[in-house]
């Protein structure tokens, strides 16, 4: 019996034991490279305990509590000290990141102070000097310093990148199309299905360890893109265990508590970013068509046709109502543990954002030239202002869980994304085109939900000489419904009003996109020897499947004999429905334009193919290069039909390529602290699903149409074809050379140039037989060239008290031309105004000139009030932009520079800084987004004119841990 006692008693104090010991973590990398090193012994001196570095390098050591010297040792490599590291009871000590420097000649023994490595910006630009392809970036550690709550307003600190509608990523002023987004390595589709790059302002920055942006290809990327390739990696494993709330809010004076905002009454579950059924539609078949030949009001079709008027939801009217603040949730956690034989880690994380945006004075223009060349003034076509409300809704959850051995890692993430928007707007119309003079007013109600559920199972494995197999699986499926948007217009002659064909239709419509995507990615990398030339091998493989479902639904709204009194919810009001008073020619009607025949239905897919082989090669000790070729296999097929049904496609391919991308990047070390880079590439653009259709999208609100590229549009008076329809990928070579200096620690200056050659770029032009319609056309051969400048530099070398003072600035010139095709030149030469040149070039559309993006920092003191503080200035400039190209008698639109003056202020304050306040302005110098009409001899007419005013935020995050 005292046996059994003494074993209990030795098992309980070993078990009281153990659960007071604390845990060590920390990151291994080489000094000269910052590669994680893995299979590092870690012991700690005078206690048997020990453990290796897994193969990202990262160590998990249990030690009683107790202060330690952990030693740190490698073969080839000095062996590393660290001294004063403290264990507490059931706490994890992370020591951020450890360099072991390679033992040229006699291996020596570094000793330093227990200290936490934790700039991971300095170790971002140690990967930016080593590495062989052009690369920028932002880490973790810059993030509480802008007081950047999200990877958008992160990301526009990188140079050369620019944000458009505070959310959109574009690299060297390239529009979308030349811009692919990647998370965790991988492609991720969008809220908007049809852009490359996705919303980066549903990341929040407790998440990302860091954002990379390949500016040069190698073969292991994506060929689709130009640009750049913005690559977010969110933390899989936390050093330590992680939880944190952060609410903020924010106030615009003239969006919020305004009187005159404009909604409508919508659905419950509106809060949660999707309709609950408020805005269903009546009915998709057996809709009966309103005809001479119902005859009876109480006959199955006229009954059947009543049913579904009185299905439609009755509100057609904005309403004034108090507006809200904007506000905003974030909850994150994360932790690990140490099993026997592997660590296992999670995090999760949630945001929620909640805004109003009300914009008075809203403009949207249609101007064109006169058909008199000796008027140089633009004439006014359509013009419509107002005040327009709109309500947003996001949220987002991601979870993800992780296994890890001394050899292997596998990573599960689960990321779903839902958006809500509703808009409401109150307009006045004047039309004055092919002589129609007369005024109006319309409300526009409008509502869109967008969902995304992302899935990614990755997986690396490490085995023996150091090579490597990473995997990738990754479904997704993305959804996105715009239910029952509204429009409705009045006609006002002399106080009289009317609703009819000339001044359009009201409108009801629905459309709906379901797309399912899947990627699997493959990769094998490990060092062979040539003939005494040691060679990073790379080969692997890459396949996407995407499908795509969209259908238009649109029914025009008639009007007859009902008095009216400009409340457009009279309309569907249900003594006003057909058959009003009884009387068959009175009431409200509908027609089903979708019925019999749906030219705005279609399906497409895709697959895409690829495989690579690279091989990273130490040409000489100071010169480093990668060569790669790329091979991808692309079909893209359609299911639809125009209007007229003149083309019937079923399952057809229009595009079937088979296209090779070699890569080429050098980097010379000219000195320790300098670079030399150069890089040739080629790569491509292809059409979108949406481009390479028949498809027309209307937009009420600015009453404007998207034509799909398939469309012909010629001009039957004249015989002239503006465009065939034969819409084609865009090829493109890139060029790159660029000069880089590390000056000191966490420092860099940098210039370079780039030169980039297109051939059949894509660009969107209006449409000559349809006013108001934009198409998406290849035009030729363009040519971008331009200049880099980056610096990022302490000024404590004007004086140390100035040392908490960082600049960060870059600044992009760019210049692009087009050669005019014969269609464009003859266009623009026919309808040139008296006096005008008429250039055989211009400049490419999407590209702007130049972009300013530079900022003051201070990073706070090392004691008193201003510990812990830190503060920032940032200005950002893109230039004027052409937008859309003009022919015929329509001018070109250009964007015009949105000059953005944005400040943070930071404070962490508590128990372990676990408090934080910042406060953000935003758009100080209350700069508006303007669209305009340019042509010779005119002034600058308005396309499209909204004016965000400046907005403050206040935020306040409290970290559990």
């Amino acid at each position: 019996m005292k046996s059994v006692l003494s074993t209990l008693l030795a098992l309980l104090t070993l078990t009281s034991l153990l659960a007071q010991e604390g845990i060590v973590r920390g990151m291994i990398t080489d000094k000269g490279t910052d590669e994680p090193l893995p299979g590092v012994h870690v012991t700690a001196e005078g206690i048997d305990r020990g453990t290796l570095t897994d193969l990202d390098g990262k160590f998990s050591l249990s030690l009683p509590p107790g202060i330690y010297t952990l030693q740190f040792s490698f073969v080839s490599y000095e062996t590393l000290k660290v001294q004063q590291v403290e264990v507490r009871s059931n706490a994890v000590t992370s020591l951020g990141q450890l360099r072991l420097a390679e033992a040229l000649t006699e291996i020596h023994e570094v000793t330093v102070s227990s200290q936490s490595i934790r700039n991971t910006e300095n170790a971002l630009l140690v990967v930016k000097k080593k590495s062989a392809n052009l690369i920028d970036g932002i880490a973790a550690a810059a993030f509480s310093k802008t007081g950047d709550s999200d990877a958008a307003s992160a990301i526009k600190r990188v140079s050369g990148v620019t944000v458009s509608s505070g959310k959109y990523v574009f690299v060297r002023g390239l529009g979308d199309r030349y811009t692919k987004t990647l998370l965790n390595h991988m492609e991720v589709p969008g809220l908007d299905p049809d852009r490359n790059t996705i919303q980066m302002d549903i990341f929040p920055t407790g998440i990302i360890d860091n954002i990379i942006i390949h500016k040069s290809f190698t073969a292991n990327l994506p060929a689709d893109f130009t640009g750049g390739i913005v690559d977010l990696a969110t933390k899989d494993f936390p050093d330590v265990r992680t939880g944190s709330i952060a609410l903020s809010f924010g106030y615009n004076p003239a969006f919020h508590f305004n009187k005159n905002y404009l909604t409508y009454r919508g659905g419950k579950t509106d809060f949660l970013g999707f309709d609950d059924g408020t805005r269903k539609i009546p009915a998709t078949n057996d809709i009966p068509f309103f005809t001479e030949a119902i005859t009876q009001a109480d006959g199955p079709k006229a009954q059947r046709y009543r049913e579904i008027l009185e299905s439609f939801n009755p509100v057609l009217a904005a309403r004034r109502k108090t507006s809200l603040m904007n506000f905003s949730l974030a909850l994150d956690a994360g932790n690990q543990k140490s099993f026997k034989k592997f660590t296992g880690g999670y995090n999760l994380v949630f945001t929620y954002k909640n805004e109003t945006e009300f914009y008075r004075n809203v403009t949207y223009g249609r101007y064109g030239l006169a058909a008199d060349s000796s008027i140089t003034e633009m004439q006014m076509r359509e013009y419509q202002t107002g005040d327009l409300g709109v309500h947003s809704v996001l949220w987002s959850a991601l979870g993800g869980v992780a296994l890890k051995t001394k050899t292997s890692k596998i990573r599960l993430t689960l990321l779903h994304l839902q958006s809500g928007e509703s808009k409401a707007g109150i307009f006045n119309y004047e039309n004055s085109d092919q002589g129609a003079e007369f005024s109006a007013f319309q409300h526009n109600l409008e509502y869109s939900q967008r969902a995304i559920t992302h899935i990614l199972l990755y997986g690396k494995h490490y085995w023996t000489r150091k090579w490597e197999l990473e995997w990738n699986v990754s479904p997704t499926y993305s959804g996105m419904s715009d239910p029952d948007i509204r429009f409705t217009r009045y006609r006002e002659d002399n106080g009289v009003l009317s609703i009819g064909t000339e001044a359009g239709f009201p409108q009801r419509i629905w459309r709906d996109l379901k797309e399912w995507n899947f990627v699997a990615s493959a990769d094998i990398t490990g060092p062979v020897k040539f003939q005494r030339l040691t060679t990073v091998f790379r080969m692997g493989g890459a396949y996407v499947f995407k499908t795509r479902d969209y259908v238009l639904r649109s029914f025009n709204i008639n009007v007859r004999n009902i008095p009216l009194t400009g409340d457009p919810d009279e309309l569907f009001a249900s003594h006003n429905l057909w058959p009003a008073q009884g009387d068959l020619t009175n009431g409200t009607t509908y027609e089903a334009v979708f019925l019999p025949s749906n030219p705005n239905q279609f399906k497409a897919n895709l697959s895409n193919v690829a495989a690579y082989v690279s091989a990273e090669l130490s040409l000489l000790s100071s010169l480093k290069a990668i060569i790669g070729l790329r091979a991808e296999y692309f079909s893209q097929r359609y299911t639809g039909y125009d209007q007229l049904k003149q083309h019937v496609l079923n399952n057809d391919k229009l595009l079937d390529e088979v296209d090779f991308f070699p890569s080429v990047n050098l980097v010379y070390a000219i000195h320790n602290k300098h670079n030399l880079r150069a890089a040739f590439s080629q790569t491509i653009a292809r059409p979108s699903f949406k481009e390479l259709s028949y498809a027309e999208i209307y937009d009420p609100i600015t009453g404007r149409t998207f034509i799909g590229g398939l469309f012909r549009d010629a001009n039957d008076v004249k015989g002239v074809v503006y465009w065939e329809g034969n819409l084609s990928s865009t090829r493109i070579q890139n060029y790159d050379l660029r000069w880089e200096f590390f000056p000191d620690t966490g420092m860099l200056i940098s210039l370079g140039v780039f030169y980039k050659k297109f051939n059949n770029p894509i660009e969107m032009v209006q449409f000559v037989q349809q006013a108001a319609a934009y198409q998406p056309r290849n035009v030729n051969d363009a040519h971008v060239y331009g200049g880099e400048a980056e610096l990022k530099h302490s000024l404590k070398f004007i004086s140390p008290q100035l040392s908490s003072l960082e600049v960060t600035a870059n600044f992009s010139i760019i210049g692009s031309r087009i050669q005019l095709s014969k269609t464009e030149l003859d266009s623009r030469v026919e309808n040139a105004r008296a006096g005008e040149e008429v250039k055989p070039y211009r400049p490419m559309a999407g590209q702007s000139p130049y972009a300013i993006n530079c900022g003051l920092v201070y990073t706070g003191a090392k004691k008193g009030f201003l510990r812990n503080f830190e503060a920032g200035l940032y200005y950002y400039v893109q230039g004027h932009t052409l937008y859309y190209v003009g022919i015929a008698d329509r001018p070109d639109v250009y964007s015009k520079p949105f000059h953005s003056l944005n400040m943070s202020l930071s404070k962490s304050f508590g128990e372990n800084s676990r408090f934080a306040l910042s406060i953000k302005a935003q758009n100080i110098l209350n700069s508006r987004m303007e669209y305009v009409f340019r042509s010779y001899g005119s002034s600058d007419k308005h396309f499209s004119l909204l004016s965000p005013g400046y907005t403050f935020q206040l935020k306040l995050a409290y970290r559990f841990f």
